[in-house]
């Protein structure tokens, strides 16, 4: 078993997740403690200026590492942590146009590596996109080591700037996986411009409104949610369809309603019906999207935390689960999850100056 760390900010742009965990990269899995911390403001600002890989980027990306690098420390201390052997480094996600074979997360790793004293695991995506893959979702071999024994099929929404889902079937080796559509990002966005806030904290916006299904249906009309999956997406993919001329409360109810229509649509791909839905990341903590869910999908609807998972944490877990897969030269995803052609390891190893 390696005690790892792993760092998550992926496509919401608010804040890093850090956990550890002890693993041995197959299903032995036992968490060591975990922490979110907020970007400060001006931290924010400089990472949402360079998203679609513009603006100062080396500057933003050293800045970002160094926050990653206290954030480490932070946990160390806060949980007493002794022995790490390794830290798996998402970075944060300025452009991702699998179709194109470009994937980008900002962090760099070599410095990171200097700044713990610890080996670091980043670019996670880059080898599946150059095979063809669609370089995300990332997280669902993790899923599939957290949930074994639990009843399938069983579906895990994960709601960050993109929602994606990881369909787990009745034979523990029977996974399948995609991006469904927006998930916080465009909400986050709408936040953002009518109440200064980064994210609707609590759903306080969105619960006031009056959501245009008419705008739902046209959303739906893509393409992209009749497209086979593995399918993944850009966090900005989908801007044009933010509801211009709504007011603040009716906008936030309606970007609300795109992401749960999404998630329901995504059911027509599953080989069979997923008996109980899980949920994940940020979105869980919005009232209003929780209970669209729960109106909208055909079965019981539950955040992660009714089984013991921490939905905070799970990312950042996933990227430490990930990591030491990577350095065992294991896959780190498969056909089902990203359509790359055979399962596929990848990751990008930094080693620590030794410890004297």
């Amino acid at each position: 078993m390696t005690l790892v760390i792993g760092l998550m900010s992926g496509t919401s742009i608010d804040g890093i997740d850090v956990a550890a965990i002890e693993t041995d990269g197959l299903r032995a899995v036992a968490p060591r403690g975990a922490l979110t911390i907020p970007y400060a403001p001006v931290l924010r600002e400089r990472i949402r200026s360079v998203l679609g890989g513009n603006g100062q980027l080396e500057a933003t990306e050293a800045e970002l590492t160094e926050a990653h690098a206290k954030a480490v420390g932070t946990l160390i201390r806060a949980c007493e942590l002794r022995d790490v052997s390794l830290i798996g480094f998402h970075g944060h996600t300025v452009l991702h146009r699998p179709w194109e074979r470009r994937t980008w997360q900002i962090g760099d790793g070599a410095l990171l590596a200097r700044l713990t004293g610890f080996d670091v695991v980043n670019d996670f995506r880059s080898a599946d996109v150059a095979s063809g893959g669609q370089g995300a979702p990332f997280v669902p071999l993790y899923h599939q080591a957290l949930a074994a024994g639990l009843e399938r099929p069983r579906a895990v929404i994960n709601i960050g700037g993109v929602a994606n889902v990881t369909w787990l079937g009745p034979n523990e080796e029977e996974i399948l996986a995609f991006d469904t559509g927006p998930g916080n990002a465009l909400l986050d966005d709408w936040a953002l411009i009518h109440t200064g806030q980064p994210v609707d904290e609590g759903g306080a916006l969105a619960g006031t409104g009056t959501a245009d299904e008419s705008h739902v249906v046209r959303f739906l009309a893509h393409p992209f949610f009749a497209v086979p999956p593995p399918k993944s997406l850009d966090r900005d993919d989908f801007a044009r369809f933010m509801p211009a001329g709504a007011s603040p409360a009716d906008g936030a109810t309606t970007l609300a309603a795109m992401t749960v229509a999404g998630i329901a649509a995504a059911r027509q791909h599953f080989p069979a019906p997923a008996k109980h839905w899980l949920v994940t990341g940020g979105g869980r903590r919005n009232p209003v999207l929780m209970a669209m869910l729960k109106a909208r999908l055909d079965a019981p609807v539950e955040p992660v935390e009714k089984i013991g998972w921490d939905g905070d944490a799970l990312e950042a877990q996933a990227f430490a689960y990930l990591a030491v897969r990577s350095v065992k030269g294991l896959p780190l995803s498969l056909p089902q999850t990203t359509g790359v052609a055979a399962p596929m390891s990848g990751g990008r190893l930094h080693r620590a100056e030794p410890r004297v």
